[in-house]
């Protein structure tokens, strides 16, 4: 073996005096440890004070001196008023090699005072209290009246200086004030961070993370930047932007493929560009997975940090929702604003009820709804017309089914990577050809100080609607806390895009409501069965939570199990198929194929009772 050798270097600039004090180095390695310590002490150079006392018809100079080392005093008496003893003019030299120290704090300036008696009263003479230590001197004069001055009188410098130094002060004190509160209101401003995090190890409840700013970057991701053609914004938020592009060569040499890239503002600060590099090296130490949004290449270097993903040409999962329920539910929809803002949709009627057949769905109202067809398997090479044909067709159960098993798909390979979201919402979920919901983190791109979904809590701003209620009230984020916010997630798909808890602020009763353990009522569009699954998922005892490999499962049956005499909720559409009551869609040969993800319990090793991940 070869021995290695590093360079740690602590570069400490302009030196605080809160920065002196005593330094440990340490190094360890398998084979042992070694320790280094040593003291920094700052060196100060003396710093005088005179002044006068008369005390019982004595006269008393009192001389100040702070510094570091502890600077030796001296006095001198000369004749006349003077601003510095000269040596011809000196009458009388005193040394006090022993003067009294008032303070002497570790690592800091020395402040001692040194006492000289005058007996009676001399005129017109100067004494001088001088100061030295290695790092330099100082001196202060002061100066006895003259003849027919009352002694009194002196004292009327000190009081012209009051008044300064009371000003001083004051205008000190205000700037203090003043600085601390823009120190407030820069630290209450958000930073950006990654939500993502990753386990490395962990024994009982102690957890070892993995740093992401310490993992390593794979130069094979790197692209050249000049290979990227920008186009529109996708999304802009307070730190940054994702940008449509066409990377030119990305992957062969003649591939044309649009793309997303993410970058910062140019005012970034350094913390954030790091956070932007620490997001890269999570993505290229996830992997690759279907229902992820992946990570194609990076530009590190000639500029700034540039994190190339997949193109999601649908956007994200809680818009297209929306939409869709704008298309689809016409005059039944009555857009409207929630007491937070966002749009909610308001007199949704759906008394009908819908018996699912194996042959399909079969409806009993006095109302007509598009005939329910089979799902569009759009590939990535679709053209732009399949693309719009896709886009304009009606939402259908198996397509909010089909959404919640990708999703659920996803989570379940991050819980395999022992990564835990953090955000699990619709708002961060893209979808792209074929309706393929990918997983990710737009923190970036999303403007938090102006979105109601993220509430000040403490110094930061969490989506307090869709945490669990550890995370809110314990700070703790586990794969069972994602669980929690997939239920949310459910909530969100099945009622095409509503805003959770409709109708109540997030306040003290909101979090009592959350910790008695209220649920939501089932939303308009979900099966018993899927209602069931959200209410798993909200289980105050996260162990009692299903995993996400248990949700696939479960979503798995819901799928292609014996529907016989269940009770769905359709969707109703504003063009009529042409139908009256009792109208019947052609039937189905077969139900869309919704594959349970591969990972089991055994792939999330850290799902053991009361092992918490904290923040």
């Amino acid at each position: 073996h070869t021995a290695m050798q590093y360079t740690s270097i602590l570069s400490l600039i302009r030196l605080k005096p809160s920065e002196a004090g005593r330094y440990s180095f340490l190094a360890r390695n398998v084979g042992g440890w070694s320790t280094l310590t040593f003291e920094l002490t700052l060196l100060y150079p003396p710093e005088v004070s005179v002044k006068w006392m008369h005390i019982n018809d004595s006269n008393i100079l009192l001389c100040e001196v702070s510094g570091y080392p502890q600077p030796n005093v001296t006095w001198l008496q000369c004749r006349g008023h003077t601003d510095r003893c000269d040596e011809a003019q000196v009458l009388q030299v005193w040394e006090d090699s022993h003067p009294e120290v008032l303070s002497q704090e570790p690592f800091h300036r020395v402040i001692v005072q040194s006492q000289l008696a005058i007996g009676t009263f001399k005129h017109n003479m100067t004494y001088e209290c001088r100061a030295r230590n290695s790092v330099g001197n100082s001196s202060q004069p002061f100066r006895m009246p003259s003849r027919g001055e009352s002694p009194f009188l002196l004292p009327l410098d000190e009081s012209v200086f009051t008044p300064v130094v009371v000003a001083c002060l004051s205008m000190m004190a205000l700037l203090l004030l003043l600085l601390l509160l823009l120190l407030y209101k820069y630290k209450q401003k958000p930073k950006y961070q990654v939500r993502w995090k990753i386990i490395e190890s962990y024994e009982g409840n102690n957890y070892t993370f993995i740093d992401p700013t310490q993992l390593p970057y794979n130069e094979k991701w790197e692209f050249p930047r000049n290979n990227l053609q920008f186009g529109k914004t996708l999304g802009a938020g307070a730190f940054g932007k994702v940008v449509e592009a066409t990377a030119f060569g990305l992957g062969k040499e003649d591939t044309v493929l649009k793309v997303a890239v993410k970058m910062l503002k140019s005012t970034a600060h350094s913390d954030e560009k790091e956070a932007l590099m620490s997001e890269l090296k999570i993505m290229s130490h996830l992997g690759q997975h279907e229902n992820i949004v992946n990570l194609l290449g990076a530009c590190t270097h000639g500029g700034p940090v540039l994190i190339i993903t997949e193109y999601c040409c649908y956007g994200d999962l809680l818009n297209f929702l929306r939409k869709k329920a704008e298309a689809m539910l016409g005059p039944s929809l009555n857009p409207g604003q929630d007491p937070e803002g966002d749009t909610s949709y308001k007199n949704i009627h759906l008394e009908k009820k819908y018996v699912h057949r194996d042959s399909g769905f079969s409806s009993q109202g006095v109302d007509t709804y598009v005939e329910m067809r089979p799902v569009s398997t759009s590939s990535t090479d679709s053209s732009e017309q399949d693309m719009d044909k896709e886009a304009s067709r009606p939402l259908e159960l198996r397509d909010l089914l089909h959404f919640s098993s990708q999703v659920a798909q996803g989570m379940a390979f991050l819980a395999s990577k022992n990564c835990i979201h953090r955000d699990v919402a619709a708002r961060n979920v893209l979808l792209t050809n074929g309706h393929v919901a990918k997983i990710g983190d737009f923190g970036l791109a999303r403007d938090i100080m102006n979105d109601s979904n993220y509430i000040v809590k403490g110094n930061a701003r969490l989506p307090v609607k869709w945490m669990a209620p550890e995370s809110i009230f314990d700070c703790i984020y586990t794969f069972q806390s994602d669980v929690w916010s997939y239920g949310i997630l459910l909530w969100e798909i099945f009622s095409l895009g509503l805003n959770p808890y409709p109708g109540i602020l997030v306040n003290s009763k909101f979090y009592k409501l959350v910790k008695d353990g209220y649920q939501m009522a089932q939303p308009a569009f979900a099966p018993k069965n899927i209602y069931s699954i959200m209410q798993a998922c909200w289980d105050l005892e996260p162990t009692h939570r299903p995993t996400f490999q248990q949700i696939c499962s479960l979503l798995q049956e819901q799928a292609q199990g014996d529907r016989k005499e269940r009770d769905y909720t359709n969707l109703p559409s504003s063009s009529s198929s042409g139908g009256g009551s009792g109208s019947e869609p052609e039937e189905e040969s077969s139900s869309e194929h919704l594959a349970c993800c591969e990972q089991g319990d055994i792939a999330q090793p850290l799902l053991q009772p009361n092992n918490y991940q904290f923040c």
